[in-house]
Order: structure tokens, then sequence, then C-alpha cells
């Protein structure tokens, strides 16, 4: 299924998407579904079963504050960041919460939160996925209402155990341009003569025709390019923020930011005229992705790109394009972000976004991809020249493990951002550069992305059990 550029680029909160994003919708949905069904005020208490990589490094990245956040009725992309302590702080001590926002229950975390930590899989699930959740609804008489299974398969996305999702063509019926590998996308690019950016908008434009019939196709258009400045507004406000905050990030592991000291030096450094580094615009590359990851640990509004721990990769290229490249406009922002959406979907289609199911190579790679293509048809490339960057980026993210020091997303991730932002750059400026064509395809380097992942070992993967984790004494 073609996924949509609205889908990858998700508002929400940190500090995981997987982790913290998905279990939230997971949580609020089953909350939510109680209520619809006519069941919540049957339900006196709900239980909550984590299990794989969510039980492994789910205190590290806030699983358990964000399924009592959901079944209060939080969703990710509403909530107030500034209201979240308050809320899990006022859960906790009353030992109650409002099941859905509506439905007074009794819930004792230590009770109703286990994580099984020597469990991958739930028992009897049909999918067999690491970020797997399990809730259950019981009765007055402790009898059980209501079990369902959710998976968090990455980037906030979340899926049912045993529940089927829509068929590929049930999905896409109403898209004019459907692609499902990058080959596809390049041909049916070619053969109506548009870049890839205008397939995508294409895309975007159908789906919201099928929510609004009748709506006129410069309405939709207009709707789409709206959404897209949304995103692209809240991404800067997130590095302002981060380029703005000091201090120590939460979680125990004494974390001190650094994207603001970083910002300083380089302000003062530009404000007295130095001269002579033309690599210096890539240290303000550092700064930005720094800013963003640091907000997204504290847990602050970030956006999905395609993930939260790589949710600094994407802003950081973009302001870079906006700010260093001569002939930077708005049209171009709007290239780079329908751009790295269509590289995006194909990843998402064709392989993983999942630390906990391919490593991080399936999310800072992912985003190094997008980035490198964004940025590629921003600065006016052609399409081969945008598929070749969105390879290489990959090709050289391949086995990137996920190993977080404490399960939180400081060590390695802030850094790893800034890295992946970088590579981003140099991979769209050897592809604006070559005239050939290329051996590797990006097809063959998403295919080989996802079974490096399969292949990985499980303690590589988001489990906080190799690796740095392992090897790096806490302080």
């Amino acid at each position: 299924m073609t996924a949509s550029l609205f889908d990858l680029y998700k508002i929400g909160v940190g500090p995981s998407s997987s982790h913290t994003m998905g279990p939230m919708r997971a949580a609020c949905q089953f909350a939510r579904d109680l209520d619809s069904a006519g069941l919540i005020e049957r339900i006196a208490r709900v239980q909550v079963n984590l299990y794989g990589s969510l039980a492994l490094t789910g205190l590290g990245h806030g699983t358990d504050r964000a399924v009592l956040l959901g079944l209060a009725g939080n969703e990710p992309a509403s909530i107030d960041p500034a209201a979240i302590e308050s809320t899990v702080a006022g859960i906790r001590a009353s030992r109650e919460m409002q099941l859905a926002g509506k439905s007074q229950i009794e819930f004792d975390e230590a009770r109703d939160v286990i994580f099984h930590r020597n469990l991958m899989f739930p028992p009897g699930a049909q999918t067999r996925h690491p970020n797997s959740l399990r809730f259950t609804a019981f009765d007055d008489a402790g009898v059980a209402a209501v079990e369902r299974t959710f998976v968090s398969v990455g980037g906030g996305f979340i899926t049912e155990d045993g529940v089927a999702e829509k068929t590929a063509a049930e999905s896409e019926a109403c898209l004019p341009y459907p692609f499902h590998s990058a080959a596809e996308l390049l041909q049916t690019a070619r053969a109506h003569s548009l870049p890839i950016d205008r397939v995508m908008l294409a895309n975007e434009c159908a789906r919201l025709r099928a929510a609004h019939h009748g709506a006129a196709a410069a309405l939709l258009e207009n709707r789409v390019r709206s959404g897209i400045e949304a995103i692209w507004q809240i991404m800067q406000a997130c590095t302002e923020r981060g380029m703005a905050t000091e201090g120590i990030l939460p979680g125990g592991l004494n974390v001190r930011r650094r994207a603001h000291r970083l910002a300083e030096r380089l302000r003062a450094r530009d404000a007295s005229g130095h001269q002579g580094d033309p690599l210096a615009p890539l240290d303000w590359v550092t700064v930005y992705a720094m800013a963003v990851n640091e907000e997204n640990a504290a847990g602050g509004r970030v956006v999905t790109a395609p993930t939260n721990g790589a949710a600094g990769v994407i802003p950081a290229v973009a302001l870079y394009y906006r700010r260093f490249a001569p002939s930077a406009d708005d049209e171009g922002i709007e290239r780079f972000f329908l751009t790295s959406a269509a590289i995006g979907a194909l990843y998402k289609e064709n392989a993983s976004i999942s630390g906990a199911e391919v490593g991080c190579q399936g999310e800072v790679g992912v985003a190094c991809s997008m980035a490198a293509a964004g940025l590629t048809s921003a600065l006016g490339g052609n399409d081969g020249q945008i598929e070749h960057a969105a390879e290489i980026a990959m090709e050289h993210n391949l086995g990137m493990t996920c190993d977080p020091i404490g399960g939180l997303v400081q060590i390695p991730c802030i850094e790893r951002n800034a890295m992946g932002a970088a590579k981003a750059v140099q991979a769209a400026r050897l592809a604006l550069n070559e005239t050939e064509a290329h051996k590797v395809s990006l097809d063959q380097v998403i295919r080989t992305m996802y079974l490096t992942g399969l292949d990985m070992q499980s303690r590589y993967k988001e489990t906080s059990l190799a690796g740095l984790a392992l090897n790096v004494i806490e302080c």
C-alpha cells in the first residue's frame, strides 16, 4: 500500500514513535472502542501486557506513561506536552483514571502494567512482532470482558493482531498513480511526464477527494500544501526550541543538552564574519538535527520523520536547503517533502521503519535516504538522480544496530541523527554530480536492508541487551 505523506509525517510527542506514540494510540483506541461498543460502564479494571522490545526498553522510552495517557483518552497528536507529567502523576497518586476520559476505574500500575521481559511475543498471537502489547478489560466480577492485542510497527503506526488490513487494491482504489517499487515509481513518472513530487501530490489530492467528494482540484492541492506547511512549521518550531533550551535530559543518564551551546558558538562565529571554511554549513546541519532529537528525548512536540528516533534528520536537511541553497524557495520545500515521502512509502511497504524489527538502519537509515531524495528534488535534480541519492544514503547505513543506552533515545541516537543528516547532504551532492547510470538500484538496497535486519540478532534491535547499551556503564 502506498503510504500517505501525512502518515509518514505525523505530529506527536517524544521520545519514541514505536514505543511512545504507537502504544498511546493503541491504548486510546482500545479505550474509545470500549466506549463506542457501550461496554465502558461495565469495565472495572484494565490490564496492559508488554512484550519484546516494548518490555525491554519500555521504561526508557516512556511506554508505561504512554499507555496510561492513552487509556485516559489522549492522542499523541493532540496531547499538550506540558500536561503529560501532571496527568501521569495524578493517575499514579490516585490509583484511578478516567477510562477514555469518561468512566472512573481503579488503576494500580504495579499490577496493571506488566513488562514481560522474557517473552518476545504474546502467547497465541498471530503476528510475531517485537513491539506487541495486549489489553484486557475486566468487569466488576474480575472476568475478562474484552481482550485485544496490538502491534506498534514503527513510525507511530499500529495494527491489530488477527484483524486483516485492507488489501492494496482496496486502499489504492482512488489513487491515480499507485506504486510499489522504485522502478514502478520511476516508470509511472516517466509514462505520465511527471516528476516524483507531482506523482505524490496527485495521490495525496486523490486521497482528499475520496474523503471530500466534489472538492475542486485547486482546493485539494491547497489543502495538501497547507498540510505540508503545518508540518514544516512544527519542525522549525521544534528546532528553535531545541536550540533555545539548556539543561539535563530526563531519564537518569544525566545527558546534557548540547544544541544550545553549539548554536551560540556558531552564531558568534557567523557574527564575527569568519570566512574560509566551505563546510561550515554542515555545522548548522549538526545543530539542527541534535536540537530536534534533544526535544524528542525530553518528550516534546515532534514530527515523525519517519520515526521519532530519527526525527532530526529531515528537518535538519530541509533547513540546510532553506538557509544555504542560493535557489531555495517554498516550492523547493514542497518538492522536498513530497519526494521524501514517496521514498519513505517504499521503505514502509517493502521493508520496515521499526528499529525493533530491523535496527536503526530502518530509522536513521530510512530518514537519511528520504532526506537525500528530498534535497536532490529541492535542488532541481531529475527523478533518476533522486532515486540514486536515496540509494546512496541507505547503502551506507546498512547494518546499523539499535542499541540505546538505558533504553533512552539519547545515546547514540542524538548524534546519530546529526551524522545521518550529514550523510544525506553528501548523498544528494554525489547524485547531483553523477551523469551515468549506477550499478545498485534503490529497490535492491531496500531489499538488502530488510534482509539484513531480519538476520540481525534481536539483542541489537532496540532491546538494550548488546552494543553500546551493554558495553557502556550507565551513569
